[in-house]
């Protein structure tokens, strides 16, 4: 292990003995007492040198037998430390590409505030490299969508979609002007290896990118259409259901963007789940719908540019926490934005009985087990609000002291 404190953390002394690491109360820390020593000390866990060597440093700085192997280890425990040469064969894989982890230092940073244990960041970071990802639907928040997530290092994103690329389909970010007239899925192809740091490491025989068979980590629904995005069609997402496929729905309908639910087959809220439960709400609903598909083509849908650039980047948030193993934040979840207010609303979706998903049938197998354990599904997962306050009202009270 050569340690390193975490270099996204800005470092600043509240008085002789404190000192806190970061600004933003999400991720600040405070330690203390800190001596003259230590403090001196903490310049040299810059990852340049391992255990054996920082231990040789100590003793040159007159500090206790045993006080580097106890700083490193607290501060370490403290979520302050990283490893330099950590993450495994993936991350030295990695390092060897100077150029594509140059682009990706800034998500390294980013990586390490969200993880704990040292080396853990660039692992994560590694690892999106061998995930694939299918992008379905080519507009102005698919593309931009699909940008970032080959910006952020995953390994390949696909991009599916029909037609040929029309004038209100541009979009910083995405397609660019001179794309008009051609297929849409090649022109967003190009835009993705454009924003990918670097080529993505070959890969052995697999499903086609234009298949609905498994094999995508995550498939995200990004419709142009703007009725598809309001009421998602079950049918479309049933081979990801049977495929046990995740997936992420995205758009803009109207003036309101839409994020989620991040659905997970068979555990969480799907398409059929929400067409069932607005159905109860409204024995109307699906006569509107039935509507809806059969009205006349428009010549231009509402589609704000950066309402469009809001959605595409909350979506590409949601996909990254849930590659990178985190909790996902839009499982079982609408988040809904619309204009002119600009405030998001996330929008339960529960299991619904009625539907085929079965994820409403499994929870309830699960609520009732008479061991009496946390689930392990995501429906399972949820706080309860009073954690959530507690929490929350802990981080937004300032910083957390750690003792060192």
């Amino acid at each position: 292990m050569h340690p390193m404190v975490k270099p996204a953390l800005r470092r600043g002394w509240r008085d002789l003995n404190t000192v806190q690491f970061g600004m933003a109360p999400a991720h600040a820390l405070t330690l203390g007492p800190v001596d003259t020593a230590t403090g001196s000390f903490l310049d040299l866990l810059d990852g340049t040198r391992g255990l054996a060597l920082l231990r040789e440093e100590g003793r040159r700085m007159d500090l206790p037998d045993g006080h580097v192997d106890r700083l490193v280890e607290r501060l370490a425990h403290a979520g302050l430390l990283d490893d330099a040469r950590g993450g495994g064969p993936d991350a030295d894989a990695l390092r060897e590409r100077e150029d594509v982890l140059d682009r990706l230092r800034p998500d390294l940073a980013s990586l390490s505030l969200t993880t704990a244990e040292p080396g853990e960041a660039i692992g994560r970071l590694a690892a999106r490299r061998r995930l694939r990802v299918q992008v379905r639907g080519a507009g102005r928040v698919g593309v931009v969508l699909a940008s970032l997530l080959a910006g952020a290092g995953v390994g390949e994103v696909d991009v599916r979609d029909g037609g040929r690329v029309e004038p209100q389909d541009v979009a910083p970010g995405g397609l660019p002007a001179e794309a008009v007239g051609e297929r849409r899925d090649e022109a967003a192809r190009r835009a993705v290896r454009r924003a990918a740091p670097g080529r993505p490491p070959r890969r052995g025989a697999g499903p086609s990118a234009g298949s609905d068979t498994p094999g995508f980590s995550l498939v995200v629904l990004a419709p142009r259409d703007d009725v598809s995005v309001h009421a998602p069609d079950p049918s479309a997402a049933e081979p990801l259901i049977a495929s046990g496929t995740p997936h992420l729905y995205a758009g803009v309908v109207e003036a309101t963007g839409v994020v989620g639910p991040l659905v997970l087959p068979g555990e969480t809220g799907c398409a059929g789940c929400l067409h069932q439960e607005r159905t109860d709400r409204d024995a109307t609903w699906p006569r509107l719908v039935a509507q809806w598909q059969s009205g006349r083509r428009r010549p231009a849908r509402a589609c704000d540019l950066a309402l469009a650039g809001t959605v595409a980047g909350l979506a590409a948030a949601h996909a990254l926490a849930f590659l990178d193993g985190g909790a996902p934040p839009g499982a079982g979840a609408r988040w809904e934005v619309a204009l002119p207010t600009l405030q998001w609303h996330a929008r339960p979706l529960w299991p619904h009985p009625a539907c085929s998903c079965g994820a409403a049938e499994k929870g309830k197998r699960e609520h009732t087990a008479e061991d009496g354990g946390s689930r392990e599904t995501m429906t399972g997962q949820r706080h309860s609000k009073a954690l959530r306050r507690t929490t929350v009202a802990a981080r937004q009270a300032g910083t957390w002291r750690a003792y060192v």
